[in-house]
């Protein structure tokens, strides 16, 4: 099965692994919540899963899988691979984890490896994921960062977390010299860019 949002992408995917004698492509999807529906409809041997998609990522997907479909085999194939994603991805069960960049035959060759049981993360993002370490943030640290991340005010992250004004206050404050920022806004930049949210 294959997931990811852009049409074309998808589609250019679905034709390139069709010409594969031992590949065939049973379902796409275009978001989280239909690659989900798609997968407990076709039950598919492995999902390959963009890691931004509407609705639910590829990581939350993949968990999703992990539990319901326990013998289906997942895989991230993603423009963005930050080190704090791919540390999510192996963290929820996924076994393959590649940039786009990757050529058809290559994801192939991926997709052989991670249906027969092996794992395979790029070298590239793996040495990433290892030389920037882990996440200094709580889950509540970046849960907050990632209310504050569209300028809300503090007001409106503490309804929307239901917590007191001074509490979130007290959490962007940590997150914020946990980062070296200067403000939450540029808190929840660099923590995006490491993929830690």
């Amino acid at each position: 099965m294959l997931a990811d949002d852009e049409h074309l992408i998808r589609g250019a995917l679905a034709a390139l692994l069709g010409l594969e004698d031992d590949l065939r492509v049973v379902a796409e999807a275009a978001s989280g919540p239909e690659a989900i529906a798609m997968a407990r409809a076709h039950r598919p041997d492995v999902a390959v899963l963009d890691l931004q998609m509407p609705g639910a990522d590829g990581v939350t997907v993949a968990t999703t899988l992990r539990s319901e479909l326990p013998g289906c085999r997942t895989m991230i194939v993603t423009g963005h691979g930050r080190p704090g994603h791919l540390k999510r991805a192996l963290e929820a069960g996924v076994r393959g984890f590649v940039p786009k960049t990757v050529s058809a035959q290559r994801l192939a060759e991926i997709i052989r490896t991670v249906h027969g049981g092996s794992r395979y993360v790029d070298p590239e993002l793996a040495a990433d994921a290892i030389s920037a370490g882990d996440s200094p943030l709580t889950a509540r640290e970046a849960e907050l960062l990632e209310l504050a991340e569209d300028g809300a005010p503090v007001a409106e992250i503490a309804e929307r977390a239901r917590l007191t004004v001074g509490t979130v206050r007290n959490y962007l404050s940590a997150a914020t010299a946990k980062l070296g920022a200067e403000n939450r806004h540029a808190a929840a930049r660099i923590a995006r860019a490491q993929g830690w949210l």
